[in-house]
């Protein structure tokens, strides 16, 4: 079947990655590597961090919570320290190449968020990066899906379903973009052709090849 839509994350896609910051906050802490995403994949779809992005628990509660998972494992991270992390700067490339999309496809956006200041367009430091507002992206899009408005998160296979059904495509028409593998299996599992954002260049190659669009030119 053709491609008729184009479905991205945003946290990592059309903003560096998290982790980046992640990282650099257990380095100037002395906390071990990786020690937030072990947090947020114990009981992934019961911890903090999964009760938090399908608006189950507010961020009083997240801080505690989050702060009893990091303890568990050895390092107490209180939950508030985690929230300002999540801002990033944008990527202008992958909006140009959303620019591009649009006037050919359909258009999603499925971000697991959370009710708070720095959720995508919310937070000061994500408002602009240069020329580029994060709420000028987020308007590109034909539908925006946010885990925390919705009650349900990525990997559920229902949060994609919900964007095919609010673009009238199905599954196997569409492309999806996301920098988490383990959000991209069930996206290829409907059907999807799934693309994982690591490096950048990569992933707008491949989707140029899903798409028929030479993003090389569109998005340099």
């Amino acid at each position: 079947m053709a491609i008729e839509a184009v479905i991205w994350d945003f946290g990592g896609v059309f903003t560096t990655s998290p982790f980046e910051a992640f990282a650099r906050y257990e380095a100037e802490r002395g906390a071990p590597k990786d020690l937030i995403r072990r947090v947020n994949t114990l009981n992934p779809d019961t911890n903090a961090w999964a009760r938090f992005e399908r608006s189950e628990i507010d961020a009083g509660a997240f801080d505690g919570l989050f702060l009893e998972e990091s303890t568990a494992l050895g390092h107490a991270v209180p939950g508030r320290d985690i929230l300002p992390l999540l801002s990033g700067a944008v990527r202008p490339r992958m909006v140009a190449a959303l620019a591009a999309c649009k006037p050919l496809f359909k258009v999603g956006c499925i971000t697991n968020n959370m009710r708070t200041e720095h959720s995508p367009g919310a937070d000061a430091g994500q408002r602009e990066a240069g020329d580029i507002r994060i709420g000028d992206i987020l308007a590109m899009f034909d539908v925006v899906i946010e885990s925390a408005k919705a009650g349900v998160r990525k990997p559920d296979p229902k949060i994609y379903l919900m964007m095919c059904e609010a673009l009238g495509v199905e599954p196997c028409a569409c492309v999806y973009l996301d920098d988490l593998g383990i959000n991209c299996k069930p996206a290829a599992a409907l059907g999807m052709k799934a693309i994982k954002v690591g490096d950048p260049d990569v992933a707008l190659r491949e989707l140029g090849e899903a798409v028929g669009l030479d993003f090389a030119a569109v998005a340099a």
